[in-house]
């Protein structure tokens, strides 16, 4: 049996009043979730929501991750650092770090393979644009990008790891596909890796990452193939994010 993972990705939002305010208000409402729980703040805050956590079950994670383990580049933040600032998890190849800053296949895939060589999970964003969808190429799209990590890691990448599907056309337009729509492509994800390992596949945890709410979390979660969510808005507001982790138990 997969234990379920909400994820809230906090993106570039807060501040150490808000974020203070929005730990404190996840920290007092556990009660009643059963679930593995995660958050993700910008860099800067992942020391300070590290150290407010503590002791507490809820896993801290970062946004992005370096391919490099150490030297001269400049703005990044390798997996180690992150690690030794308490992280647990990474997300890599989030929608918006393909589209507006130009993260190709590759680079996501070796984003991935740093983070899991840093003692990091990675938390693996896939997913189709509108024109794709529309364009009938969904599972094409995600088999490529799934298929780039696979290229450098082999199938045995995802053991531990968590695919997140993130449909780019529902995330922050208000937008979401229906619990129906995404339980087809989380079985197809479940489905191709099964074609090369299996026992991989059955424990692999597949979030849904495209504007899960406390309305419509339920019915998503529901799906035999949903296995939590990555949580971008609803992830900013305490009750909104208990209420999804609840429905995840």
């Amino acid at each position: 049996m997969r234990r379920k993972l909400v994820a809230g990705n906090w993106k570039m939002n807060g501040n150490r009043e808000s974020i203070r305010t929005l730990v404190e208000g996840i920290k007092n409402g556990l009660d009643g979730v059963n679930c593995d729980v995660a958050v993700c703040p910008p860099a800067v805050y992942i020391p300070k929501v590290a150290g407010m956590l503590d002791g507490v079950p809820v896993e801290v994670g970062a946004q992005n991750v370096c391919d490099q383990d150490s030297g001269a580049f400049t703005g990044e933040i390798s997996g180690a650092m992150l690690a030794e600032c308490g992280c647990k998890y990474a997300i890599v190849g989030h929608s918006e770090r393909r589209s507006l800053y130009g993260e190709t296949d590759e680079l996501v895939a070796a984003r991935f393979a740093a983070a899991r060589r840093n003692g990091l999970v990675p938390i693996l964003c896939v997913g189709e644009t509108l024109e794709e969808r529309e364009n009938g190429t969904t599972e094409a799209v995600v088999a490529r990008q799934i298929d780039a990590v696979i290229a450098v890691e082999g199938v045995a990448g995802f053991d531990g790891a968590v695919i997140a599907y993130e449909p780019v056309w529902a995330i922050g337009t208000g937008k979401t596909a229906t619990p129906e729509m995404a339980q087809e492509v989380h079985a197809f994800i479940r489905g191709k890796i099964a074609g090369l390992d299996q026992a991989i596949a059955d424990k692999l945890v597949i979030q849904y990452g495209g504007s899960m709410n406390p309305g419509n979390a339920a019915d998503l979660l529901a799906m035999e193939d949903i296995d939590g969510g990555l949580i971008g808005g609803a992830s900013l507001k305490a009750d909104d994010f208990l209420a999804i982790c609840k429905a995840a138990s």
